[in-house]
């Protein structure tokens, strides 16, 4: 399990995913970035404020995945079909949900939060049609926690690239209105958005009928609700799901602040998210591998091999994104061009993008120590762990950005105060916490 080749057989596809699906967003950033840096604003509070709902979701199915790792580990392979298929029917209800609330409460919310009328106007028009993208994404991430959790996550790939396809082609005609098509704009590229993962939905369902590799977990041998079961796999997700949206609805506060310094430091934060959220897939990646490595070790009663597992990823990690720290620090304009052709939002973007390389480093490093807490199953821990270290990240951002404004690129150096506390304490209850003693 812990060879080079098992951990990049897991690594690999989920890199892969994660890349495909970035190419999403760089390519929303970089088409909204030639209609107009309001359109640029609007998808980013629109867009984040979308991730801090989806989050909720995804952390649901992280809490899956962990189960289901551990059962995998353990050889119990007829159990992953049922905790997959409950798992499912919650989080069903859950985007049902969030579907409603998003159309009754969108527009409230953003007029309460946002203070210029044109991002506000642009981020409704985005929310609109991006609310309906909740039913289809949270069926893809329990999908995905299901590949993850068993170690099978060569599928991931096609799905990616199903996604990443059709959103590219339909940004590219429902923005700027080719093909035939209306000319939507920042609707368009929510609308693109939507149908890519109903695409993805549909590949996931298909290829896990149809694969014969599937069939020993029973995935689709439904005979029964198991409400049991469901709050076990809650008490578990419960704190990673309060971890991701707050963690996200603080980012999200990030925007909202960067937003009331002006429409141009929020576009050229947009540019920033987008490349920082592009340099993290390989610690991410990584991270995700470690979380599910970590769970089936512990199922394989081999505990003791856990925190030499993660020094060494520590050490993978570093290497990997040390090169691509150091190409974007020193030529940030090559990826700022990407997204804009407008000089003056390249060179306001260009500090946030130097800020954002380093960034990459301690991101990276956290990511993987943080990670590990989760695949553990102490998600409270990590919870805790979470809340902590977002009081001081929000206290830095509010300084910054409001009591004693500061330029932008001073304002994302919050990632730093965020990944160092974060990885700190992280790595400290992993030497000293007693999560040798957690039962799932």
């Amino acid at each position: 399990m812990l060879s080079a080749k098992n951990i990049f057989k897991v690594t690999y596809p989920v890199f892969l995913t994660l890349l495909v699906q970035n190419i999403i967003n760089v390519t929303d950033t970089a088409f909204l970035g030639r209609v107009s840096e309001v359109a640029l604003g609007g998808s980013a509070i629109g867009g984040v404020y979308f991730l801090a709902i989806f989050v909720i979701g995804f952390g649901f199915s992280q809490g899956t995945q962990i189960i289901i790792g551990r059962r995998n580990g353990e050889g119990k392979y007829a159990e992953v079909g049922p905790i997959f298929n409950n798992g499912m029917f919650f989080i069903l209800l859950l985007s049902a949900f969030f579907l409603i609330f998003s159309w009754l409460f969108n527009a409230d919310i953003m007029k309460y939060l946002v203070s210029s009328d044109h991002i506000y106007q642009a981020s409704l028009e985005y929310l609109d049609w991006r609310k309906w993208s909740f039913i289809f994404a949270f069926i893809n991430v329990m999908f995905r926690g299901m590949f993850v959790g068993v170690t099978n996550t060569s599928v991931l790939t096609g799905s990616a690239v199903i996604t990443a396809t059709v959103n590219v082609v339909l940004d590219y005609a429902l923005i700027f209105g080719h093909w035939g098509f209306p000319e939507m704009g920042i609707a368009g590229a929510a609308l693109a958005s939507v149908i890519a993962e109903a695409a993805s939905t549909v590949f996931l369902i298909v290829y896990t009928f149809l694969h014969h590799d599937f069939q020993k977990y029973q995935l689709y041998s439904i005979k029964k609700i198991d409400f049991k079961l469901i709050r076990q796999i809650l008490e578990l997700s419960v704190f990673i799901m309060f971890q991701f949206f707050i963690s996200i609805s603080t980012w999200f506060m990030f925007f909202i602040f960067i937003e009331r310094m002006g429409e141009r430091p929020l576009a050229a934060t947009n540019i920033g998210r987008s490349l920082y959220v592009l340099l993290m897939i390989p610690g991410s990646a990584l991270a995700t591998t470690v979380s599910t490595m970590v769970s089936n070790l512990i199922g394989a009663d081999r505990k003791h091999d856990v925190i030499p597992f993660i020094h060494r990823m520590l050490g993978v990690v570093v290497v990997l994104v040390t090169p691509l720290m150091v190409f974007t620090f020193f030529f940030p304009e090559l990826f700022a061009q990407i997204y804009t052709n407008d000089p003056g939002l390249v060179a306001a973007s260009i500090p946030v993008m130097k800020v954002v390389s380093i960034a990459m480093i301690f991101c990276a490093v956290g990511s993987i120590l943080f990670h590990s807490i989760s695949g553990t199953g102490n998600t409270k821990t990590a919870f805790i762990i979470e809340f902590v270290t977002l009081f001081f990240y929000l206290s830095y951002v509010y300084y910054t950005a409001i009591m004693n404004p500061q330029p932008v690129y001073i304002v994302w150096m919050s990632e730093f105060v965020y990944w160092s506390v974060l990885g700190i304490g992280a790595y400290f209850y992993l030497r000293k916490g007693n999560w040798q003693k957690k039962v799932l």
